[in-house]
């Protein structure tokens, strides 16, 4: 056993060892030590996008706290779970510092495992592309993860790319972003699990945090990705804004007989960091899992999974 296992197994005991309510005001303690400025900053990001619960500490709403804290209570043992199934010590440590912030408010182990050499998605360690590709983009709203695509791999290094994005404005800038690549096919759609009509939600913050209602009359279609695309995919991109698990449902087909690459957003609530790679290795038992992440180590977010 080495430093990164020995430090995510006492902490996974020590939280074992705590009874809710004494859990909770772990969470709460290390929160009352936090400078003013950054309970401030915390509580604006929390209460901008609503993911994780809200947080007012002028009205004694700690929501974004509970939320945390029953996450962590209910669900350690599947949070192990994932721990001893990712493949390098990387997102071993990555694993250790996202859960250790969100008990301890822990910046410094955050700050040693944020990604500071490769782009979302695409560590070039890990993710081989080829000319052959068929790159599924969920939630491509303007073109920038297909331009860091052709930024990583090049031009000539796909066979076709599909690009879906419910938002009509973002839509439009995508294809104007994207008009002078080759095979590339825009799909006003969201997707699911289900072939519906949604209505869709705006976000005041960006525009690419917008999402899906389950049932509405907005007029954004969503569909599957089994239903959707007929030809064998390569490699799966998913941040959905929440909607991943049903859109790994909707292409279980695809996982299941094409074994795509898949890097998908896990951090939209407290559940996608386990629920996910569980998801997915109920479909198909050989994927193997890694973790990165990058964005501010007060609160990790923009982690993806990459399961390969």
């Amino acid at each position: 056993m080495n430093i990164i296992d020995r430090n995510f197994y006492q902490l996974r005991d020590e939280i074992k060892s705590l009874s809710e309510k004494e859990l909770y005001y772990r969470i709460r303690k290390s929160f009352d030590a936090v400078p003013e400025v950054t309970k401030v900053s915390c509580m604006n990001f929390f209460n901008q996008f609503g993911y994780w619960g809200y947080l007012d500490i002028y009205n004694g709403n700690y929501e974004e706290i509970e939320l945390k804290q029953k996450a962590l209570y209910e669900h350690i043992d599947d949070f192990a779970w994932v721990y001893e199934r990712l493949c390098d010590y990387r997102s071993r440590k990555t694993l250790y510092a996202i859960l250790s912030n969100w008990y301890r408010y822990d910046f410094l182990s955050a700050a040693q495992t944020k990604e500071n050499l490769f782009d979302d998605y695409f560590d070039l360690d890990l993710v081989k592309c080829s000319s052959d590709e068929v790159v599924v983009d969920l939630g491509a709203y303007t073109g920038d993860t297909v331009l860091s695509y052709i930024k990583n791999y090049g031009e000539d290094c796909y066979k076709k790319i599909y690009c879906y994005e419910i938002t009509p404005e973002s839509f439009e800038i995508l294809k104007e972003t994207l008009k002078a690549y080759k095979n590339i096919e825009f799909r006003l759609k969201g997707v699911g699990d289900i072939s519906a009509n949604m209505s869709l939600i705006g976000n005041d913050t960006s525009a690419s945090a917008n999402t899906l209602e389950t049932q509405g009359s907005g007029g954004v279609e969503m569909t599957t990705l089994d239903e959707d695309i007929d030809e064998p995919i390569t490699l799966i991109k998913a941040d959905i804004e929440g909607f991943e698990q049903r859109a790994i449902m909707g292409a279980k087909n695809h996982i299941l007989n094409e074994h795509p690459k898949l890097l998908i957003s896990v951090y939209h609530n407290n559940e996608d960091l386990w629920k996910i790679p569980k998801m997915i290795c109920d479909i198909s038992a050989d994927y193997k899992f890694y973790l990165r992440y990058n964005s501010s180590p007060i609160y990790p977010t923009e982690i993806t999974l990459l399961a390969l």
